[in-house]
C-alpha cells in the first residue's frame, strides 16, 4: 500500500464461522489502532470472526494522517527491548512469546535505536494493515460506531481520540466523567538539514551490539549560555490555549518540555537534555552542558524525531525556539509537535479482571483507554481482550495472566491494584509486579533483582499460554 494512503475496506455481511450446530458469531471491535489490530489479530488466530470498525479515513482525526490501522502518532519508538532487566523488554518478550502481530510487524520494520526498538512507522502500519486485511476472518469497515452495543460480544479499542458521539456515549452507561490527561506530539526533522559539523552521531554510553545501534542517534549539545537562552525562549514562546472546561493535568512520562521547564530551569538538563554519556566527536575534550537527542524516524533514514521534545508551543513559536539548538539552526520540519486530550477511564471502578465493563458486561476496553500509557502497553491490552473475547465466543472463559508478568501487572493495576480516586495512565514498571523474597532491594539489588523479576514472569507466562 502506498504510503498515506486510504484502506479499501470490504463491505457486506459480517464474516461467520460454521461451528457445530450453528454459526459463530463475530467479535465486533471499535477502533483499528494498536490495540484493536492485535485484538483482532488474536481472535482470528482462535479461529473466530472478527468485524474491525474503524472511522478512519472517513471521520478523520486531527494527529492522524492516514486510514493504516495502528498507525503511530507520537514517537516511533516502542522502548526497551531488554528482556532481563526491562519491564518493557519483558513485556515485548510477552507479546513475541503470545504471537502477537505488533511486534512482529515491529521487528520486521525495526530501525537502528541503540537499547530500543523503534520503527519505520509508515511501513509498520501499512504491514499491519496488509496482515489484518489478508485475513479471511476478519473484515474491516470503514464505520464510525457511535453508540454503544447492548448486545453481542464487542472490544471498545478507540484509544486516546476516541470520538466525541462514543465519549458521550460511554459517559452515559458508565455513569462518570471521563478522565483526561493531554499527550503532546514531538517534532520531527529532515535528515539533511541538520548541521552535522555541529552534531554527531553516537547512542549514549556507545549502548547496542552494532555500529549501526551504537550510532542510531544524532546529538547536538549546548554550552551553559546556550542552555540558558533556551530555555528563556521556552518559557516565553506562544502556547496553544486550552477550550473552556479543559485543564492540563499532564500525564508525568509525556510531559511538554515547556511545562518541564516551568518545573525549573534545570528540569530539562536533568531529564531529555541530559548530557551524560555522550562524548562530543567534534569537541572530544570539552564536556557538554547539555544535549538534546534526535532519534531515526524512518527507515531512509532521512527523517529524526527529536527525543522528549513533546510541546503545546504554537508552530511559529516552535520554528523559532527550535533553531536555536546547536545543529539545527537550519532545520526544516516535516512535521511540528502538537497536544490533544487523551480520555481514559476510571478503570478500577469500572472494568472487572476480564476487561468487561461492569454496567454492561457485553463491552470488553482495551488500549489506552482503560489506562494503560505507551505503545507496547495499548497492544498488550488488546492482545488479552481479543484472547478472552475469542474464548467467550467458543463458550470459555479465559483468567487473566498472573500478576507475576508483565501483562499480568498492568490488567491486575488498572482493574483494581491502582487507587481509584488517584487513577493515572501508567507505563509497565517493576512496580507494579508483586515482591521477591531473598533478592537485595533498593538501588543496589536491582541488578540481581531485575532479572529475577523477568525469569519469574517468562516462566509464568509460558504456563498460562500452556494451558490455554
Amino acid at each position: 500500500m502506498p504510503s498515506g494512503a486510504a484502506l479499501s475496506f470490504s463491505k457486506g455481511q459480517p464474516a461467520r464461522t460454521a461451528i457445530a450446530g450453528g454459526v459463530m458469531q463475530p467479535v465486533n471491535i471499535i477502533g483499528a489502532g494498536l490495540a484493536g489490530s492485535e485484538a483482532a489479530w488474536q481472535i482470528a488466530r482462535a479461529g473466530v470472526p472478527v468485524v474491525l470498525h474503524e472511522m478512519r479515513p472517513k471521520v478523520e482525526t486531527f494527529a492522524h494522517k492516514t486510514g493504516n490501522c495502528a498507525e503511530m502518532v507520537c514517537s516511533n519508538s516502542f522502548r526497551s527491548d531488554d528482556d532481563v532487566m526491562n519491564a518493557v523488554g519483558q513485556l515485548h518478550w510477552e507479546m513475541r512469546t503470545a504471537g502477537g502481530l505488533i511486534m512482529s510487524m515491529a521487528d520486521k520494520h525495526r530501525l537502528p535505536a541503540g537499547g530500543a526498538l523503534a520503527v519505520d512507522r509508515e511501513a509498520f502500519a501499512e504491514s499491519v494493515t496488509a496482515a489484518l486485511t489478508a485475513d479471511p476472518l476478519i473484515e474491516i469497515r470503514a464505520t464510525e460506531i457511535t453508540e454503544l452495543p447492548t448486545d453481542g460480544n464487542w472490544i471498545v479499542a478507540t484509544g486516546p481520540l476516541t470520538s466525541d458521539n462514543l465519549a458521550a456515549a460511554i459517559r452515559k452507561v458508565t455513569g462518570t466523567d471521563a478522565l483526561a490527561f493531554f499527550d503532546a506530539i514531538a517534532p520531527i526533522v529532515h535528515a539533511d538539514t541538520i548541521n552535522m559539523d555541529v552534531a554527531w552521531e553516537q547512542s549514549r554510553y556507545d549502548k547496542g551490539e552494532t555500529e549501526a545501534e551504537q550510532r542510531a542517534y544524532i546529538n547536538c549539545p549546548m554550552t551553559r549560555d546556550q542552555y540558558e537562552a533556551f530555555i528563556d525562549a521556552l518559557l516565553a514562546a506562544d502556547k496553544t490555549e486550552f477550550h473552556e472546561g479543559e485543564t492540563a493535568g499532564y500525564f508525568d512520562g509525556c510531559l511538554p518540555i515547556e511545562v518541564m521547564a516551568e518545573r525549573g530551569r534545570e528540569t530539562l538538563r536533568f531529564g531529555p537534555m541530559k548530557p551524560v554519556g555522550l562524548t562530543n566527536a567534534h569537541k572530544p575534550d570539552e564536556k557538554a552542558y547539555a544535549v538534546v537527542q534526535l532519534r531515526r524516524d524512518n527507515a531512509l533514514g532521512t527523517l529524526y524525531n527529536i527525543v522528549g521534545f513533546q510541546t503545546k508551543m504554537k508552530y511559529g513559536a516552535q520554528t523559532e525556539v527550535f533553531r536555536m539548538i546547536p545543529g539545527l539552526e537550519n532545520a526544516s520540519f516535516a512535521r511540528l509537535g502538537g497536544i490533544h486530550r487523551n480520555s481514559f477511564l476510571n478503570s478500577p471502578t469500572l472494568l472487572d479482571d476480564r476487561m468487561r465493563l461492569r454496567p454492561q458486561p457485553n463491552l470488553r476496553f482495551a488500549g489506552q483507554v482503560t489506562g494503560v500509557e505507551g505503545y507496547v502497553e495499548s497492544a498488550s491490552m488488546g492482545l488479552l481482550a481479543g484472547r478472552m473475547a475469542a474464548a467467550q465466543a467458543k463458550g470459555q472463559d479465559l483468567a487473566p495472566p498472573p500478576f507475576t508478568t508483565a501483562m499480568g501487572a498492568l490488567i491486575d493495576h488498572i482493574t483494581g491494584g491502582a487507587e481509584a480516586k488517584t487513577f493515572q495512565p501508567m507505563n509497565v514498571n517493576f512496580g507494579l509486579f508483586p515482591p521477591l523474597e531473598d533478592v537485595r532491594s533498593g538501588r543496589r539489588g536491582r541488578k540481581d533483582r531485575y532479572p529475577a523479576y523477568t525469569q519469574r514472569a517468562k516462566d509464568d507466562f509460558s504456563s498460562w499460554l500452556a494451558a490455554q
